[in-house]
């Protein structure tokens, strides 16, 4: 028993989310029917019972019609305690004679009140069959009771309000769930960049000596190269920061900034990648927050390097798509995506790699649709062909601030 609560408490619902997804559904499905065909049982017990009652009632009334012993006791005790099941009796020419518990409107003529007694006549027919008075030649119709009707109809009542209120309790969850990680998420990038600014400021201070020493002019390059590296894990601190906070957002060349994040990739990647940077116009610009948008480029690019494994070709084409928009659009020569995996290569965890966190593109899609009120999506890929993702910016201040404004990307 240890041994299997174990079990239970190690699996990654997280993970399996999906099969956990289907799983409540089907258990709800099992309770829903379960529900409807007990209800339905109790029905049908009930519909019998009623039935007895207007045999029970019938035969009263027979017995009444041939005997006027103990008349007043059957009257009493059988037919006036009927206060539930509406019938009526009919003569021979099917016309009403007696009936009891038809609700008519208030106030109603004598004209109203017929009509509406033929009209449940009518339909009373099409539910039972009558019982027959063979003595007095009389036909009992009957229908089901309030109490039988409510019944009837209470599961399905029942099952509406509790999916009513689970879509209700899912939506809230899930909205404090994205609101509790969110503040989780912001906390640690801030976190992170505040532990990172001291080793930064400190190996600047390094450089800066190193640069005024003698060992200069003979380690110039290398000291370059490390002056780099240090100027860009201050833009990745600058880049913690401004997750959790609302980022500046201003128009951008488009293609400068890909290229220069390309430039920095290049030597420190595989040699035997191959980029090539293609653009309608090379003064197209887009509405951005530069360090962020970097920061996109440069985690697809890195995914789409592991994807190749090193070797191959990447594409970045710059495109003017109308007025509003700009699109980006980065092509590799690696392994593929499935279609199946098209949404899923963005949610936190997921990551072909075994090494891999899963965080580059969940990242990328939080920068591009929280902050910069874009798109980003596999907009094709090929099994041993290659992927291209696809990024849409605004164009204007306007649209991107109406998208952060209403949620609403109008593409």
């Amino acid at each position: 028993m240890k041994n299997r609560i174990q079990d239970l408490t190690s699996i990654d619902f997280y993970q399996n989310r999906r099969q956990v997804k289907w799983l409540v559904v089907l258990v709800s499905v099992v309770i829903g029917v379960g529900s409807i065909w007990y209800t339905n049982r109790l029905v049908e017990e009930l519909r019998e019972r009623e039935r007895r009652q207007i045999e029970l009632l019938s035969s009263a009334l027979e017995y009444a019609s041939t005997t006027a012993e103990n008349l007043t006791f059957i009257n009493k005790e059988i037919i006036q305690q009927n206060y539930s099941i509406p019938i009526i009796m009919v003569d021979a020419e099917l016309s009403p004679i007696e009936f009891r518990n038809i609700v008519f409107r208030k106030n109603s003529s004598k004209e109203d009140s017929t009509k509406t007694l033929l009209k449940e006549l009518e339909e009373m027919k099409s539910e039972y069959e009558p019982i027959s008075l063979t003595e007095a030649d009389i036909k009992v119709y009957y229908s089901n009771s309030e109490l039988l009707t409510n019944l009837k109809y209470y599961p399905y009542i029942q099952l509406g309000v509790i999916l009513i209120f689970g879509v209700l309790a899912y939506t809230l969850f899930n909205q404090s769930k994205i609101a509790e990680q969110n503040r989780v998420w912001a906390g640690l990038t801030k976190e992170t960049a505040h532990q990172l600014g001291t080793p930064i400021a400190s190996l600047m201070a390094w450089i800066d000596y190193l640069r005024n020493s003698p060992v200069w002019e003979e380690n110039k390059e290398i000291i370059t190269e490390m002056d780099k590296d240090v100027v860009k894990l201050k833009m990745v601190t600058e880049r913690f920061s401004s997750i959790g906070s609302k980022p500046m957002i201003q128009a951008e060349n488009l293609f400068a900034v890909i290229e220069e994040t390309i430039t920095y990739l290049r030597p420190r990647i595989s040699t035997k990648v191959e980029f090539e940077i293609k653009a309608d116009a090379r003064d197209l610009e887009a509405m951005m927050n530069k360090p962020l948008f970097e920061w996109v480029i440069e985690n697809i690019c890195k995914n789409a390097v592991d994807a190749m494994k090193g070797k191959g070709k990447l594409t970045i084409e710059i495109l003017q798509d109308s007025d509003k928009f700009v699109v980006v659009d980065i092509t590799d020569s690696g392994k593929g995506i499935e279609k199946k995996n098209f949404k899923k290569v963005f949610n936190p965890g997921y990551s072909t790699r075994q090494r891999g966190w899963g965080l580059g593109l969940t990242l990328a899609k939080r920068i591009i649709e929280s902050y910069h009120g874009g798109r980003i999506f596999v907009r094709s890929s090929e099994p041993g062909i290659g992927t291209t993702f696809r990024i849409i910016l605004h164009s204007t201040l306007e649209g991107a601030e109406q998208f952060v404004t209403e949620g609403i990307l109008e593409y």
